[in-house]
């Protein structure tokens, strides 16, 4: 990849809008917030969402809706869609809705509990298998007792989070699961997804709360109770999503379902995009959501699945190749944060001025941004479309424009006809607020964010 230190393109081109100061003082042409349409195509879908979304929790997962509205967006404006891609996949949602479509998929995430998720929700599974599977646990978990090397493989975090009693019920059903639905079983990624979603209810993780946080006072779920329950939600949204399909498909409801193909593929890779070589394929339509910087660190928020599923011995080493990574992150050349262009160099000197580690992290997100823009134009069928859904945010009263510097990723990244639209933030769970350091917390005095993102439009030439 290579990073371009000429001068940034204008930003917004396309719209001809005046010059406009960002929230820290930057001339550039940008259109005005005011000026991108609102109420807009973007913010509500036409159906109820498919429940196998809600297989596993995940944080700041955007709707569903949104790829299907991507596909109907990039057909009207000429793209032949057969090949979606997300290049950051997260839990498999643009993954779910391009299959829904009878598009073929292709999408990677660095986040292995991302991965499972993803992979469990594309993938349709035998009611009966599911159900002769679920049963040979349940005899395998009531036939066994953890062994001692069983306990003394767990580490001092588990120990943190979890009783000793649910310790020993969780390493029964794990050991259960790896011997009911072996490694080659159409099952097992089901079963550890089951496994995974149960982690938090059933230890002293704070209810309801996103990021870490220990409730001393918290009665955990008994776990095989929590397990069956987890499995009977799964397996019935697993039913609905295929019922859903079938009918989708044979009423011919969406507007190019004469193109529908039965079962289309989908290939999803636990990897780094950034250090990944591109795939042997080239998609018409990429839809993603790029993490958001100061935002979820979802090493932090996946560390009871990451450590007990084996991703992980110590889960802080997940952070490392996370875009937005604070820990360890050196600092860039001057000459490298200025080839990002006046609006990431002013956001980092008025950073740096408040808080270094975190300025170098917002420099090290934005040029990780930049060449990722540019990763997926390559990537890009010839005529291809993107589509970015992205938020502003700041931190200790800078702003952070993460909608402009899109923009001008995509238009120095030789993206045509760039275009960035206003939409109203709905069904996304997350917390709705941030304090004055940048941190997620549910008290309603502080700052409100992210009531609104924007979806930021390109073609490949």
């Amino acid at each position: 990849m290579t990073h371009s230190t000429s001068a940034p393109a204008t930003i917004g081109a396309p719209h001809n809008g005046p010059s406009q100061m960002t929230d820290v003082g930057i001339p550039v042409a940008i259109p005005p917030i005011a000026s991108i349409t609102s109420p807009s195509y973007w913010d509500f879908g036409d159906r109820k969402e498919d429940p196998i979304h809600r297989i596993h929790a995940y944080p700041a997962k955007f709707p569903a809706f949104i790829t299907t509205k991507a596909l109907h967006y990039a057909q009207q404006h000429g793209v032949d869609v057969q090949l979606v891609a997300d290049v950051f996949c997260g839990c498999g949602t643009t993954a779910v809705e391009a299959r829904r479509n009878g598009k073929s998929f292709w999408g990677c995430d660095i986040n292995p509990v991302a991965t499972l998720i993803a992979h469990v929700k594309t993938r349709q599974h035998h009611d009966a298998g599911l159900e002769r599977t679920f049963a040979a646990i349940e005899d395998a978990v009531a036939a066994r007792q953890p062994s001692t090397g069983d306990r003394a493989s767990v580490c001092d975090r588990i120990r943190h989070w979890f009783s000793d009693r649910n310790i020993e019920d969780l390493l029964r059903l794990r050991h259960a699961i790896h011997q009911s639905a072996p490694l080659r079983s159409r099952y097992r990624k089901f079963f550890l997804c089951a496994f995974s979603n149960i982690l938090k209810p059933t230890s002293r993780w704070l209810t309801k709360s996103i990021k870490p946080q220990l409730d001393p006072d918290k009665t955990p779920r008994e776990v095989m109770e929590a397990f069956a329950d987890q499995v009977d939600m799964m397996r019935k949204a697993c039913a609905a999503s295929i019922s859903d399909s079938a009918s989708e498909n044979s009423a011919s409801r969406s507007p190019d379902s004469a193109a529908l193909t039965p079962n289309p593929p989908v290939r999803i890779r636990n990897r780094n995009f950034l250090a990944y070589r591109l795939p042997d394929c080239r998609p018409d339509l990429i839809v993603t959501s790029p993490p958001y910087v100061t935002s979820y660190n979802y090493a932090d928020i996946h560390q009871l699945s990451a450590l007990w599923l084996g991703y992980a011995s110590d889960y802080r080493d997940m952070r490392k190749h996370m875009m937005g990574n604070e820990f360890g992150v050196g600092p860039l050349a001057r000459s490298t944060i200025e080839g990002l262009g006046p609006l990431a160099t002013e956001t980092y000197d008025a950073l740096a001025r408040r808080d270094q580690r975190k300025a170098r992290s917002v420099a090290r997100y934005y040029y990780d941004m930049s060449k990722a823009v540019a990763k997926c134009r390559r990537l890009l069928n010839h005529g291809g479309m993107a589509v970015f859904v992205i938020g502003n945010t700041s931190y200790q009263g800078v702003g952070i424009d993460n909608r402009a510097h899109m923009v001008h990723c995509m238009e120095s990244a030789g993206f045509h006809d760039v275009e960035a639209r206003r939409r109203r933030v709905s069904l996304k769970t997350m917390t709705p607020y941030r304090d004055s350091r940048g941190r997620f917390t549910r008290d309603g005095t502080q700052r409100r964010v992210y009531g609104e993102e924007f979806v930021v439009t390109g073609r490949r030439p």
